[in-house]
């Protein structure tokens, strides 16, 4: 882990190790998908990773939300049920957002930490390439 990388509470290890592997040697914000309804922590999940940009349906109370910045793109997305190898369509969400050295998201990384079986991967990542960024630290 980079020495100023921040870790919201809640994020399983496993999704925090592989996020923070995936993410190269930038410091990162990893901030856990928590529903803004119920306060689920497990969701459906929708991407597009052409157009960088996925929504998160709780499986709790069906409470939808766009992660980041993804509501600005999903006009133009194509997105797709994110899927794990084993089947399962259940995932533990979380983003990890690069910072640029003067603390400005410059990417957003998507994780996804199946419920089934534990798989981890990357399901989107988009680059941020536009000033004042504060808000997409908490539109996760």
């Amino acid at each position: 882990m980079h020495a100023a990388d921040q870790v919201g509470e809640g994020v399983s290890a496993g999704l925090t190790t592989f996020l923070r592997n995936a993410d190269g040697d930038r410091p990162v914000k990893i901030v856990p998908s928590v529903c803004g309804e119920c306060d689920g922590r497990v969701f459906f999940v929708l991407v597009d990773d052409v157009e960088g940009a996925a929504e998160r349906v709780c499986t709790g109370c069906g409470g939808r939300a766009f992660i980041a910045d993804s509501e600005e793109f999903w006009e133009d997305a194509g997105p797709g049920e994110a899927g794990c190898p084993c089947g399962g369509e259940e995932f533990e969400a979380a983003v990890a957002f690069s910072l640029g050295d003067d603390g400005s998201v410059r990417w957003a990384t998507v994780g996804l930490r199946c419920i089934k079986d534990g798989f981890c991967g990357v399901y989107g990542d988009w680059k941020i390439d536009y000033g004042s960024t504060d808000h997409l630290l908490t539109m996760v």
